[in-house]
């Protein structure tokens, strides 16, 4: 209505209103009413965006691969991008040019220069093996690009999801991989084989050991039982020489204990000797009468007596009658009973 009209944008767009050439109003999110005919309107997306890309290239062996990714950005400096590419919209929020649509396709040549790039040092198995390396060279590529920094673009990511030879080639190298694990497979068999053989020849050999083993185990435990055997006789044989050597000491010391007997006895007897010689050597030269009156003091009256008919014996040729009366004897013997009581 008399060209009023009204946009409202979202938080993640940036919104530039120009009137006579200037920049009258601009920011994220922005809602306003403007004048149609007097203004225009810039819109440039602030969030991140993700563009897929498909091409073919060549590696260093000369074979034809299809390099399939995705390139993720976001816009650092929006009046960098407006100066050079057109985002005007309509009051609609319609892109009055195709430069949006361009800015992607600029993005997918740049990201396609650095993989021809990356890919000429490649031979094709590299180039099918490696594509997180190639994605990493290229995003190290991008970021350090001038003609991104010109547009005031950041590159976030970049992702390859396939790095694909041609049919032909795929079907030679599935042919050559197919006859490669073919390959293999035969040689895990011969392996397998050859395993199972060792491990036959490892299971006799242990076999072998460990019968070597046990009857070197029954020898050991035979010596050692002849040699415990043969010191237990030893041990014995120490016992019993231990017990002679002691019997020979005890014999040896119970003949010295009966020398020293009879040399004491012999020594007690020689003392009894001299001792008796020593009180009878005055008597020796004595008298015999000296003696014998010596010896009847003290005696009893039937001794002396008796001693007086021995006197008279001595002296029988001497004699020429002795007459000796019962009663004399009989009151002898009656005394000598009485002191026997």
């Amino acid at each position: 209505m008399f060209g009023i009209n009204y946009i409202k944008t979202e938080p993640s767009t940036y919104i530039i209103q120009y009137k006579g050439g200037k920049a009258v109003r601009e920011g994220a999110g922005l809602s306003f009413f403007y004048l149609g005919p007097s203004s225009s309107l810039v819109s440039v997306p602030l969030g991140s965006d993700d563009v897929d890309f498909i091409f073919q290239e060549l590696t260093r062996d000369f074979q034809q691969v299809t390099v399939q990714g995705q390139l993720t950005f976001k816009v650092v400096q929006v009046h960098s991008l407006v100066s050079m590419l057109n985002f005007s919209v309509n009051k609609r929020g319609r892109y009055l040019s195709e430069d949006p649509a361009k800015l992607r396709q600029k993005l997918v040549n740049l990201v396609q220069v650095a993989t021809r790039r990356e890919l000429a040092g490649l031979n094709l198995r590299e180039a099918m093996s490696e594509a997180e390396s190639i994605a990493s060279a290229i995003k190290g590529e991008l970021a350090g690009s001038a003609q991104l920094k010109e547009l005031g673009l950041e590159v976030i990511n970049v992702s390859i999801l396939a790095v694909m030879p041609n049919k032909e080639t795929a079907r030679a190298l599935e042919a050559e991989t197919r006859e490669t694990l073919l390959g293999r497979a035969d040689e895990a068999v011969y392996q397998r084989r050859n395993a199972a053989i060792e491990q036959e020849r490892l299971i006799k050999e242990n076999e072998l050991h460990t019968e070597a083993a046990v009857e070197t185990k029954k020898r050991e435990i035979m010596e050692r039982r002849m040699e415990a055997r043969m010191a237990e006789q030893e041990r014995a044989q120490a016992i019993r020489e231990a017990e002679i050597a002691g019997q020979i000491v005890l014999e040896k010391k119970n003949e010295n204990l009966v020398a020293l007997k009879v040399e004491n006895e012999k020594k007690a007897a020689e003392a009894r000797a001299y001792g008796l010689e020593a009180m009878l050597r005055p008597l020796r030269d004595a008298e015999p009468r000296l003696i014998e009156a010596l010896a009847a003091r003290g005696m009893e009256p039937a001794q002396l007596i008796a001693l007086s008919f021995k006197e008279l014996a001595g002296q029988a040729e001497k004699i020429g009658q002795l007459n000796i009366s019962p009663d004399l004897l009989s009151r002898l013997l009656e005394q000598e009973d009485a002191q026997a009581h």
